[in-house]
């Protein structure tokens, strides 16, 4: 599915985004809830507006998975089974929403890198996520 230079280009942009993952993570969470706003009923229970502590909290932790996925590519089925027994079995999370999000985060990633998310850096990034949100729905089967 991804070349070896895909692979390390994911991991190099990943690596340089942990930094600002509470910003980058919050406002793909935000640009999710804005656009689709059914998905917000998995979170009624929190605060979700704009820099709320638990919109940056949540988000960090997407990220940081992400984030730690792209590090070994090749074991993200194993290193997200516990991500997807959660979602699947206690949150009951509609997967589908993994697309939406997926597809939020694209848009988030380009605002925040400009110019350094090129063509090749977004459809590798467009691979990975595509991915990610497979293996977070595959419980669900």
């Amino acid at each position: 599915m991804l070349s070896k230079k895909e692979k390390e280009l994911i991991a190099e942009i990943w690596g340089k985004l942990l930094p600002v993952a509470e910003d980058i993570g919050s406002d793909a969470l935000l640009r999710m809830f804005s656009s689709y706003p059914g998905t917000k009923t998995y979170f009624s229970h929190l605060d979700i507006s704009a820099r709320s502590s638990h919109l940056l909290s949540h988000g960090k932790k997407i990220v940081e998975a992400i984030a730690e996925g792209a590090q070994d590519i090749s074991q993200l089925a194993v290193n997200l089974g516990p991500l997807q027994t959660l979602h699947a079995y206690q949150l009951r999370i509609d997967p589908s929403n993994f697309k939406l999000f997926s597809h939020c985060m694209l848009v988030t990633l380009a605002c925040h890198m400009g110019d350094d998310f090129t063509p090749v850096a977004h459809a590798a990034m467009d691979k990975y996520l595509s991915a990610f949100a497979a293996m977070l729905a595959l419980k669900y089967r």
